[in-house]
């Protein structure tokens, strides 16, 4: 007994100084983030990034002004969700779905103890947001042109083809940055970025190192870059750029929150990370089905708008600036998208947004017939059957 206890003892001390070490290391080749990534994932039961991580992180607020509630159908949630639908929101755990048609709700439903004013992760949504920020600073003056060098504002960037960098080449991802687009693995620059306190500070593991401009490669780490160009190129965060844009003009009905690294650093995360509801998600696609105009205000320029929602590369047909881009039964949309299923899909055609906000989703492609990303665009049409022809 005496021999157990002292091993004992002498097995605690050894794990205590392994932990110790371990941390001390992480600190020392500056992994510390994944400490966070730890705690904030996997000790709350996760694997990834999820819907309500934003309570873990610093945020900045993104102010509204006054609320425009949007007009309720005169045949409002009078139809109810079909089976086919309602196996795939229990299936992938959604949270929100909503129809939007001529400017009107016209369905809605929320699930799992979400509201229509319950605040979830728009994770990638976000980028459609930069990119109509920078569209509007372009129209602001704050940036040139969409051909102005990402250097004027970022000189630290490094890489043999940093110097040729350019907006556009960031906001159509075709950067040329080295990049590794991985949400699962700790070690990745992707996870680094969500979980780090100091986005700057990564910059150099994110060098220009082939020639911009040739093709589309979807990488966060091009908006992120964005990001930081803007809030340099504009002397304000984005947040206050996304208030000041659209958030008040568009009448958000809330106040919405960004990511970023941390209080002291304050640097959103560009790439993702606003945590809205889905009406004032919504406004985006409203924005950009009536070309960029609110109200008889222009908050982007609808040259730019266009440009937005039509594919900038011949061989890449799904991608403008910031904006995804798809055909449905011959029908031309475009739709922002997040990580785990978060959408806005708009179907200019016939006035119609669709927006879903969920836990999980399939990894079909959006082209497949039978993913869920096109189911919830094809029940939406069977739900409102001949109301699309009136």
């Amino acid at each position: 007994m005496k021999y157990l206890v002292k091993f004992l003892k002498w097995l605690g001390i050894a794990l205590v100084a392994i932990i110790v070490l371990t941390v001390a290391a992480l600190y020392i080749f500056k992994a510390d983030y994944l400490l966070k990534g730890v705690y904030v994932t996997y000790l709350q039961g996760h694997k990834t990034a999820y819907l309500d991580d934003y309570r873990f992180f610093d945020n900045h607020t993104i102010q509204t002004g006054t609320p425009q509630p949007w007009a309720k159908a005169k045949d409002y949630n009078s139809v109810k969700i079909t089976p086919e639908l309602k196996a795939i929101h229990d299936q992938w755990k959604s949270v929100a779905y909503v129809i939007i048609h001529r400017d009107s709700v016209w369905f809605e439903e929320y699930y799992g103890g979400y509201t229509d004013s319950s605040r979830s992760n728009s994770f990638s949504m976000a980028k459609s947001m930069v990119a109509a920020i920078l569209g509007r600073s372009i129209q602001e003056g704050k940036v040139k042109n969409i051909h102005q060098k990402i250097k004027d504002f970022v000189p630290e960037i490094t890489g043999p083809y940093a110097d040729s960098l350019t907006f556009e080449n960031l906001v159509s991802m075709s950067s040329g940055m080295k990049w590794s687009e991985d949400y699962y693995d700790p070690f990745s620059i992707t996870t680094r970025l969500y979980f780090d306190k100091d986005i700057v500070g990564a910059l150099p593991a994110m060098p220009i190192d082939k020639q911009p401009g040739q093709q589309f490669i979807y990488k966060s780490g091009d908006t992120q870059l964005l990001g930081i160009a803007l809030q340099r190129a504009t002397g304000k965060s984005l947040s206050a750029l996304l208030s000041d844009y659209f958030w008040k003009p568009m009448g958000a009905e809330h106040t919405a929150l960004w990511q970023v690294d941390s209080e002291k650093k304050g640097i959103e995360k560009a790439y993702c990370c606003v945590a809205s509801n889905a009406k004032d998600f919504a406004r985006f696609g409203k924005l950009y089905l009536q070309h960029g105009q609110w109200n008889g205000q222009t908050l982007v320029d609808s040259a730019y708008v266009q440009k937005s929602v039509t594919n900038f590369f011949p061989d890449s047909p799904q991608y403008g600036y910031g904006w995804w881009i798809g055909k449905y039964a011959e029908k031309d949309y475009f739709y922002m998208d997040g990580h785990l299923g978060q959408y806005v899909i708009v179907i200019p055609q016939d006035d119609l947004i669709i927006v879903r906000l969920g836990h999980g989703i399939d990894g079909k492609p959006r082209t497949d017939p039978s993913s869920s990303f096109n189911k919830f665009i094809d029940q939406a049409y069977v739900m409102l059957g001949d109301r699309i022809e009136k």
